[in-house]
């Protein structure tokens, strides 16, 4: 079991950030700062004794990618101490092995572990490959997972000793194709999209049993009490800076109406140096909304569906400045208006498909244009493109140059009568119809 001497219980990573009135380590989630690396918090009923995961993102995604992989491990006997997610910057045009080396080297010396297990989704799958290139680095992971990757031509590792490699592909996957690779252990889910292959709980049982050669206890993500601790990072889109002095808010809101319950946040926090925050003791079926504030920048507005459980990798992601770079070309053709709302509705686990039925305010988005798997579009972006205060529902072309993205043309208006309302399949989110000028409002459905 975790020995409790491994932490120095820190209750807040951030300044004036306070969401627990106890001081039990047993029931206070708590973080420790390291060099390059965050503890996750201890917590009781698990055992230390798996080897560590160190997972890797893709192209403009963040850590939360594995948020529910995550949620799923702990369910299986996991301590949070011994998954980690390594953020890095995506937009940068290169891979840079040596931080992600110094990220390992640090997970085994606060681990104890000699070997870490190493996941890569998509442009992660080929950093994975590009670490294990060398020997020495190859010699630090007991097994490597290539989720939703680029072919290769054999496992990665030297030739005399390959790291035993799960590949874990789709059929159904319109980015990336990936018919298996020779060497390795290859699972073809078949009909999980491109970011499903990282997210879905078919995806999890394989990752499982090829780390474990069993099958898991646990799949779904079920209620771990009614009490939620909720954390996570500030950090811009694309680029994954961290997000450092940000202030994060935490509200109640009125799911019928987007209204908030107190005119006061429920709690808040500064991000810190690497745009960590919380943790915050939250109750699970409450809707809460998030905001984050960065030193120079707009607010952005995150409205979720209720947390089911404790979630340690809730990612607020903010504009990026100006840098040169891709995500200047999308910034600056978004527009904040004082006249109308600037909103993003995120799918955090899969994209949109042929059948998903979709609205905003009655605005039905169900036509191919943005349900089309070769798109796998998990994130829309409405706001008023042709500045002409009507909501024509039109593709914003702009965005048919970015994978996973889409734009359209919407105008509600801006007031306090009532909400954008935005349903997806059987769900139903709503958030306020605020002026763009004054933040950006985003819904996050599971």
């Amino acid at each position: 079991m975790r020995q409790h001497f491994l932490f120095t219980f820190v209750l807040a990573l951030v300044a004036f950030g306070c969401s627990s009135s106890s001081e039990d380590p047993e029931t206070t989630p708590a973080w420790e700062r390291r060099e390059v690396v965050l503890l996750p918090p201890w917590q009781a009923g698990c055992t230390s004794d798996h080897t560590p995961i160190v997972m890797v993102h893709g192209f403009l995604a963040s850590g939360d990618t594995y948020a529910n992989h995550v949620m799923r491990f702990v369910a299986n006997g996991y301590c949070e101490d011994r998954i980690f997610v390594f953020d890095w910057d995506t937009m940068a045009g290169g891979r840079d092995v040596e931080k992600l080396h110094a990220f390992v080297d640090e997970v085994l010396a606060v681990t104890g572990a000699s070997q870490i297990d190493l996941m890569g989704h998509s442009a992660g799958g080929g950093y994975g490959y590009s670490f294990l290139s060398d020997p020495a680095r190859a010699a630090k992971v007991r097994k490597y997972v290539h989720i939703a990757s680029g072919p290769q031509e054999g496992p990665p590792g030297p030739e005399d000793a390959p790291v035993p490699t799960l590949n874990l592909f789709s059929a159904n996957d319109r980015i990336v194709p990936n018919e298996g690779i020779e060497g390795v252990e290859n699972v073809d889910l078949e009909d999980d999209d491109h970011y499903q292959v990282a997210t879905s709980a078919e995806s999890f049982e394989a990752i499982y049993e090829f780390l474990h050669g069993e099958p898991p206890a646990v799949v779904e993500i079920a209620p771990d009490g009614d009490v939620v601790y909720i954390a996570g990072r500030a950090v811009a889109l694309g680029s994954n800076v961290p997000a450092a002095g940000s202030r994060v808010e935490i509200y109640e809101l009125d799911p019928e109406t987007a209204e908030r319950t107190t005119k006061k946040p429920l709690a808040w926090f500064t991000a810190d140096a690497q745009g960590y925050w919380g943790p915050y003791e939250g109750a699970r079926g409450v809707h809460y909304e998030l905001v984050v504030r960065p030193d120079n920048g707009r607010a952005i507005h995150y409205y979720r569906e209720p947390f089911v459980r404790t979630n340690t990798k809730v990612y607020l992601r903010t504009i990026p400045s100006r840098s040169g770079g891709l995500t200047d070309v999308l910034v600056s053709a978004l527009r904040f208006d004082d006249g109308q709302p600037t909103s993003v509705v995120f799918l955090a686990n899969r994209g949109l498909q042929p059948g998903d039925a979709l609205a905003i305010d009655e605005v039905d988005l169900s036509g191919d244009e943005f349900t089309n798997p070769d798109s796998t579009t998990i994130a829309l972006f409405f706001y008023d493109a042709n500045r002409n205060d009507e909501t024509d529902g039109t593709p914003i072309g702009l965005f048919a140059s970015f994978p996973f993205l889409s734009g359209v043309d919407f105008a509600p208006g801006v007031g306090s009568d009532r909400p954008v309302v935005v349903t997806w399949n059987e769900k139903r989110l709503v958030l306020p119809r605020r002026p763009g000028s004054e933040g950006v409002g985003i819904v996050v459905f599971e």
